[in-house]
């Protein structure tokens, strides 16, 4: 009796350990297959507000270049009412959703929605990228702009946002670092800020770490290197040394909108760059000739009788009544005409 249950005993392990080792082998052919779906719909969302389903609306293009510190309704506004009412995506790599209520409560669309894309996997997702090629207004928060360079250019984000803004012809926006890499031409911060005063004492200071005609594609934008925060500190100087720095590199006679704090500037199709806000948008424009002199280590002279550099200066209002046609870059309203340039690393300004 003991040696037959010692038999069925074993006869019961041996069948278990068989099952087992089935189960096993099955979850181990599988594994790889659910991976490469998962990696597919990675959802990088981080909040909604409004109704989750999507809609197609009439929209029309335009590009949003806001300055920092605090949102500019106006200018916020002028963005909604072009997604024609809506689905709006919010894009950042860090920080939460609170555009999402804010933008809701401005103006009357389906949906806000915040993606936070922190990596290269979540911004070749496909999720990512149909949620991106859905909306009708992209806005592009503050941060650190080689973040957004790091994980968003050559992956599915950049080829979404090109899609949108030239064949969809849907708004993009951005403040701070979501507007210093809507330039054609672009600081990418990759060792960190550079510093006007640095900047001009060492055109090639090596935080001034400069990329071309290599992500965001928008109209009127392709020799265009743009500036934020540019009155919170001064930030004309190192502007300036940008343009140097790309005549000096790459032959382009560059040019440049620099907008200050609590303003921005949005440009309609046609290339008229409306300015709104509290401070001033800065057009700038490479007069003529390059730098007498642009060398490491040796302080920036770009002199050229004084008009190294010709800038139109808008002031921002409620209505964005000043402008500069961006199709031309000689015709504007509501502003005034200035000259930069440098006299042995010191900038200067005559009228």
């Amino acid at each position: 009796m003991k040696t037959l249950n010692l038999s069925i005993l074993l006869g019961i392990f041996f069948l278990c350990f068989v099952i087992a080792s089935c189960e096993s082998e099955e979850v181990v052919n599988t594994t790889p297959e659910v991976f490469q779906n998962a990696k597919k719909s990675i959802d990088a969302s981080i909040g909604i507000v409004g109704n989750a389903n999507d809609v197609s609306t009439n929209t029309s293009g335009g590009t949003l270049l806001m300055g920092g510190s605090t949102d500019v309704d106006a200018a916020m506004s002028w963005m909604l009412q072009k997604s024609g009412g809506g689905d709006i995506v919010v894009l950042r790599s860090t920080g939460t959703d609170a555009y999402n209520q804010y933008l809701f409560d401005l103006s009357s669309v389906n949906s806000v929605e915040t993606l936070l894309i922190d990596s290269r996997e979540k911004a070749n997702s496909e999720l990512t990228e149909s949620t991106i090629r859905n909306a009708e207004a992209v806005f592009i928060a503050g941060g650190d702009q080689y973040n957004y360079v790091n994980y968003w250019k050559d992956t599915k984000v950049e080829e979404a946002l090109n899609y949108l803004r030239n064949t969809k012809k849907v708004v993009i926006g951005g403040t701070s670092a979501g507007c210093a890499i809507q330039g054609g031409i672009y600081f990418d911060a990759k060792n960190g800020t550079v510093r006007s005063d640095e900047a001009l004492r060492n055109p090639y200071h090596e935080n001034l770490t400069l990329q071309k005609h290599n992500f965001i594609n928008n109209p009127y934008l392709r020799n265009v290197i743009t500036d934020t925060h540019y009155d919170d500190p001064d930030r004309r100087g190192r502007h300036i040394t940008f343009l140097a720095r790309i005549h000096t590199d790459w032959g382009i006679r560059g040019k440049g909108i620099g907008v200050d704090e609590r303003t921005a500037v949005c440009i309609d199709e046609d290339g008229k760059a409306r300015v709104f806000g509290e401070g001033y948008a800065f057009f700038l424009n490479q007069y003529f000739y390059g730098p007498e002199r642009c060398l490491p280590r040796r302080s920036l002279d770009w002199y050229i009788d004084r008009r190294a550099i010709e800038a139109y200066k808008v002031s921002g209002s409620v209505n964005g009544s000043g402008y500069f046609m961006l199709d031309q870059w000689t015709t504007g309203f509501g502003g005034d005409w200035q000259y930069y340039y440098v006299d042995r690393g010191r900038l200067r300004i005559s009228y």
